[in-house]
Parts: C-alpha cells; structure tokens; sequence
C-alpha cells in the first residue's frame, strides 16, 4: 500500500470536484468543460506514473545529504515542525517563482497553466518534469537536519493545500487574505493578463510574495490560460509541447552563447538579432476565444465510459504500485498513458487516434486474457475481458459513426 499522503487524498478529490460540479449546476456558471477536464485529470494521472520513478531520485538525493551531510541534529519539538512548515514554503516559493522566470524551468512548469478554465480538476494537472528542475530547492533542508520522512510529509500537506484555492467558487476571505494563499490569491497566478503574469507564486503563505515583491491582488476577472495557447486535449504532447517550441527557437538562434542564455532567460526572451523579449500580448474580450472541439453526446459518453474505468484502474495501481516491479511499473505506465492520450485526442477528431482506439480496446483485452493464463489469475478476468471488449466495441462503432459518414 502507498501511504503518500496524496495518492490517499484521491477520493476526496473527486469528493471536492464532485460539490463543485453540484454548485456549477445551482448557480448556472459554466466552470467545467468535459475535454477540458479530462486533459486536467490525463496530466495528474501521467504525473503520478512519473513521479513513481522521478520522486525516487529526489528523495534519494535529500537522504543522501540528510544521512551523510547534515550540518546539526535536531529535536524534534514544536518549534522543529514550526520552522520545517516555514521552510518547506519558502523553498516553494522560491521553485515556483524560478520555474516562471527561468525558460527551462518553465517547460517543466507550463502544463499547470494550460487550461483555459478554474476549478478543482485544474489543481490535478500537473507536470511529468517539473520534479527534475526544482527538485534541488528542497535540498538545504536536508543540509540543515531535516529528517527525510518528515520533509516529504510537510512537503505533502503543502501540496494538499493548493488544491482547494482552485476555484472561481469562493470569493475573497476578509482578514486570511493578507497571509494566506486564498483562490482569490491564485486566480491571479494563473492569469494570462500581462498585470498577472509571474504574480502571487505562494504555496500556502501568501506572505513570501508581499516580501519578495511578487504580489498582485485580484482586480478584474483573469483570462486563464498562457499566452500562447496549446490547443489540444492530448496530456503527453502538454508536457512537451513548450520544449518542441524551444527546440524551433534554438535553431533559429546562431550564436552558441545566445543559445545557452536563452535556456535560462525569462520565458519569452530572444537575442536581439531575432527581435529581442516578446512580452504577454494584451487579452482582447472581443476577439478572444477557448480552444473548442465539438464532439457528440455518444462520442462524450464513451470517452467517459473509458476514462472511468481508465481512473479506477489508475487508482488500484498507485494504491498497490509496491507490489509491482520497476518493469511492471514501467509497462503499466505506458498502458495508461496510451489511454488517458487517446481519450483527449478521441475529442480533437484526428484520423490516427481513430485507429489507435480500435487498436487499443481490441488488444487490451487480450492482453488481460494472456496475463490471466500465465500469472494463474482468477478465471473470471476472462470474462471481464469479454465484457470490456463487447461493450467497447459496441459503444465505439456508435460514437464514431460520423467517421464512417465522412469517408464514405
């Protein structure tokens, strides 16, 4: 069983989404948008599969400096947990606001500031990459004597603080606004406005940004989203999509010098020669647009059907993901992954993911046979697999009959 504390706080996530949805439906605001939310959800699902090989690195590294370089051993009283809380936010603060300002960093950020809309699921999309670039932030508290454990553990519940300030639900809070991240706080994070941008990098305490100079309090409703928009549903090409980009610009620039500078300059900056830093455009109401693909009502049941089942077989693995071997892990990663892909490009109505889901829902099952054969599992997984396959099939022939009508 994984007792990270994040994988455990799952169901109360979809609890939280849940009532969210309830008082979208009440009070008549469009918050969610189905493609939308499942890319947001895709992004959190293929973070998680990473972080099961990537965490592993930097934890390893903070016990390594924690075990053998620890400047001072510390008892474990109130005022251990008091500054292990201050601190474990201020290294927050400071990952967050480099993996804005520094463009490497922000390859590795970006796919948190994705979506276009505000609401729970958005807290779950999450970067694959992000770990490997602001990982080394944490890394004096391991030097100063913070046990590894207990770093991991504060470092969670900071983590698990963030998801409800995502949210258009709840206004300003009075008094808590002035040292606490509030989603008022955060809505202005993830505005794409130019007076937006780089603002209110907090974790919990909003403090660090009043102190550092970061702060912009909430003023006109943000425009959510980053300024150059991803335009597609698909959660592995979200956590490349930003290095695609670099890697254009790279060749463009000659100089070797420039090219190192453009790695860890601010996001948007270009030599000179190539017409220097490209600032945040203005966000235009009248001629700005959402990225959208109309899909019908049988092509968003399905991809809901799947996606369910996608989600519960994604939960069972990561609650029980010790029982299983690197290669094991390895291997199921990519299962998921071929699915959560699917089901966001399934809405982008592209010819290959058409293909792609036949070949998915037909080998899957047969895949599942295969493994009940050789691992002796209980017989019944056949007829599970027979299930699947049949009301795949049936379901996706319908959903996709606007295919057929359009090759014909």
């Amino acid at each position: 069983m994984n007792l990270n504390p994040i994988v455990l706080s799952i169901p109360i996530f979809f609890v939280l989404i849940g009532i969210e949805l309830v008082v979208e439906r009440l009070s008549h605001k469009n918050l969610y948008r189905l493609p939308d939310s499942i890319a947001n959800l895709s992004c959190g699902v293929t973070s998680q599969l990473s972080g099961l090989f990537l965490k592993i690195l930097a934890i390893g590294v903070y016990e390594i400096l924690f075990h053998n370089f620890a400047i001072f051993q510390l008892e474990k009283n109130w005022m251990y947990w008091v500054a292990l809380f201050f601190l474990v936010d201020l290294a927050y603060y400071w990952a967050h606001r480099m993996s804005h300002e520094i463009n490497l960093f922000w390859g590795g950020h970006v796919v948190h500031h994705q979506s276009e809309e505000y609401n729970l699921s958005v807290a779950l999309r999450q970067s694959s990459f992000q770990v490997v670039w602001t990982f080394a932030f944490n890394l004096p508290l391991a030097l100063i004597g913070f046990e590894t454990l207990d770093f991991v553990l504060i470092s969670a519940l900071n983590t698990l603080y963030q998801f409800w300030i995502h949210t258009e639900t709840i206004n300003k809070l009075g008094f808590l606004e002035w040292f606490m991240n509030t989603p008022s706080h955060h809505r202005v994070h993830h505005g794409r406005n130019p007076k937006y941008i780089d603002k209110n990098h907090a974790g919990t305490l909003i403090i660090w940004d009043r102190m550092f100079g970061t702060f912009q309090p909430e003023e006109e409703r943000p425009t959510y989203g980053i300024t150059k928009p991803i335009n597609s549903w698909n959660a592995v090409w979200a956590n490349f999509s930003h290095y695609a980009e670099m890697g254009k610009d790279l060749k463009r620039i000659s100089n070797w010098k420039d090219k190192i500078k453009y790695l860890f300059m601010k996001p948007g900056w270009m030599p000179e020669n190539l017409g220097g830093y490209r600032s945040a455009p203005e966000v235009s109401k009248e001629t700005y647009q959402k990225f959208e693909t109309p899909a019908s009502f049988k092509l968003n049941y399905y991809v809901l059907f799947q996606y369910i089942l996608c989600l519960v077989g994604t939960g069972l693995f990561l609650f029980n993901q010790s029982e299983f071997s690197m290669i094991e892990k390895a291997l199921v990663t990519i299962i998921i992954s071929f699915t959560v892909v699917n089901c966001g490009v399934l809405f982008e109505n592209k010819k290959w993911v058409y293909l792609a889901e036949w070949f998915r829902i037909i080998l899957y099952p047969i895949l599942l046979i295969v493994l009940t054969l050789l691992q002796s599992w209980p017989p019944i997984l056949h007829l599970v697999s027979m299930s699947y396959l049949f009301i795949s099939v049936a379901l996706y022939y319908f959903a996709t009959s606007h295919v057929r009508l359009q090759n014909n």
